[in-house]
């Protein structure tokens, strides 16, 4: 399961960072929310798919679930949540602004 769950992360990386390298700024964005989704992917990776009961003292259980990934994971969610949502103003207010969500174009484009 963990080997499934590391190729997906992967998979979403590579395609994040495929779509960080085109000139249309939503697709700059998506490829930021999707990098950030493979790295909470990662993240409950690396803390290891155990099963368990959940993490509140009661007596006689004694397999407990780690909570630390997981409240890294939401910490991570809020965060990239944020993120997200300023880049999106930022790429409508710049594509509002210059008429153009083209990267080329929003640089000046020296070559020509």
């Amino acid at each position: 399961m963990e080997m499934i769950t590391s190729l997906l992360a992967g998979i979403l990386f590579a395609t994040g960072i495929y779509n960080l390298l085109q000139k249309q700024l939503l697709r700059i964005v998506i490829g930021t929310a999707l990098i950030s989704h493979g790295a909470h992917l990662f993240i409950l990776t690396m803390g290891k798919l155990k099963r368990g009961n959940p993490p509140i003292i009661v007596e006689g259980v004694e397999n407990y679930v780690d909570p630390l990934p997981q409240a890294l994971i939401l910490t991570s969610i809020v965060i990239s949540f944020g993120v997200t949502s300023f880049l999106l103003v930022l790429a409508y207010r710049a594509a509002k602004t210059n008429d153009t969500d083209n990267m080329d174009e929003l640089r000046g484009n020296e070559n020509e």
